[in-house]
């Protein structure tokens, strides 16, 4: 019997990053951190930037780690309900300096972010270099600066001023950041670290970066300008126990020396390695969660009988709640829900009444229309609602609402299945 991968490989997810390439898309992950990944452990899944892929999350299950990495700007909305302050001709300038990064890609930011408050909500691991320590700060009420240069480097005297961009050099470009003590950046760099300045060189390329730290978060590394270049959420760094929540701003994963794969520092892949020991401690938890009882299994009559209820159940639903002018075709397979219905004592009242409503579609001609033509001005009352809602609004009630349909179905099929087992044990 083959063994489902899953409980196997713990997976990844990575949105790739969405480029133009002979007048075509081209989606592209880098690959030193697909590389790192799999070195460690784990499988690497990439989640294309393809539109409505937002609303299809629930197809990457199960997921046991999320990496976000490079990308374009933040739609600055999403942390800034009113103007940053910039002139339009500062922001000109930026759009004309910073051009590949500017041009903001509002899919792959619906994307990002839910899945940054997915890993929030069930304490997935997640690590998230360059945007990915932006989104994960924005996801949690953090803002950021929408130029470094011209709302903070502009402020300090030209020979204190750093650059945080250097697009003729991106690989061998250098910075120093000062490591903050008792952090986990600082426990991967001791031994390359000068315990009086506590100084790393590192690699990046952001003309972004966070402005006000969200409060769960705690700063690991700055920039001689203070520009926060790492921070983590120290509630949720057990590596062993399968949590990590961090961000950092800089390129660990690109901090080679040229020509050879020789990283600056030993420390650079540590974030990479305890990130996919928090990703396999996390899978290990999840699937042992999961474990129980095997269900029981029923003969071949009983078997087929649940199948008739659930069937029968569900006709009646979709009756109920698409609105069939002419239902009466289902009125033999509805008969086993009906005969249900009528002997069974297990289900509450409300689920019974419930129930019961959805069969009444069928024998209710008039009652039925008259619930129709409520729904219909329900429906447009909705529409207008939801038609003031942003994108990440509606994706949000789009996602809730998915979920509890799926755990009232589970909860009934379960119900179902119990109930059938009782009523068919030999007295």
């Amino acid at each position: 019997m083959t063994q489902d991968l899953s409980t196997i490989l713990p997976r990844v997810l990575i949105v790739s990053r969405r480029s133009v390439r002979k007048n075509k898309f081209v989606d592209f992950v880098g690959e030193y951190h697909l590389d790192l990944i799999v070195g460690y452990g784990a499988v690497p899944v990439i989640v294309p930037r393809v539109n409505g892929v937002h609303m299809l999350l629930e197809s990457f299950e199960p997921i046991h780690g999320i990496l976000l990495c490079e990308g374009e700007d933040i739609d600055p909305s999403l942390y800034e309900p009113d103007a940053s302050g910039l002139s339009p001709e500062d922001m000109e300038e930026i759009r004309r300096l910073h051009v590949s990064d500017t041009a903001i890609d509002r899919e792959k930011d619906s994307i990002e972010l839910r899945l940054a408050k997915l890993c929030l909500e069930r304490n997935i691991p997640y690590l998230g270099i360059c945007r990915g320590s932006q989104v994960l700060n924005v996801a949690c009420g953090g803002t950021l600066y929408q130029d470094i240069e011209t709302e903070l480097t502009k402020k300090f005297q030209a020979e204190k001023r750093v650059a945080h961009i250097n697009y003729g050099d991106y690989d061998g470009y250098r910075h120093s950041v000062k490591v903050v003590e008792k952090t986990p950046l600082h426990s991967w760099f001791k031994d390359s670290l000068d315990e009086v300045n506590m100084e790393l060189m590192v690699n990046s390329y952001h003309h972004q970066g966070v402005k006000k730290l969200a409060q769960r978060f705690v700063p690991m590394a700055f920039a001689p300008d203070g520009l926060i270049e790492g921070f983590y959420d120290p509630d949720a760094y057990k590596p062993e126990e399968g949590k990590f929540i961090m961000g950092l701003q800089f390129h660990p994963e690109r901090m080679r020396k040229s020509d050879i794969h020789e990283f600056d520092y030993p420390g650079c892949p540590s974030a990479y390695q305890e990130f996919v020991k928090a990703v396999i401690a996390y899978q290990k938890k999840l699937n042992s969660s999961n474990t129980g009882p095997a269900p029981m299994k029923l003969n071949v009559e009983m078997e087929k009988q649940r199948k008739s209820i659930v069937r029968s159940f569900s006709i009646a639903k979709d009756l109920y709640t698409r609105g069939q002018e002419s239902p009466l075709s289902n009125e033999s397979e509805l008969k086993a829900g009906a005969e249900f219905l009528e002997s069974n004592t297990a289900l509450s009242l409300q689920q019974e009444n419930r129930l019961k409503q959805m069969g009444a579609t069928v024998r209710n001609g008039g009652s039925y229309m008259g619930r129709l033509k409520l729904n219909e001005e329900r429906e447009k009352i909705a529409r207008l609602v939801t038609g003031k809602m942003s994108v990440e609004q509606l994706s949000d009630l789009v996602s809730f609402y998915r979920m509890m349909d799926k755990i009232c179905s589970e909860a009934m099929e379960r119900k179902l299945h119990d109930t059938v087992n009782v009523r068919c044990l030999p007295l």
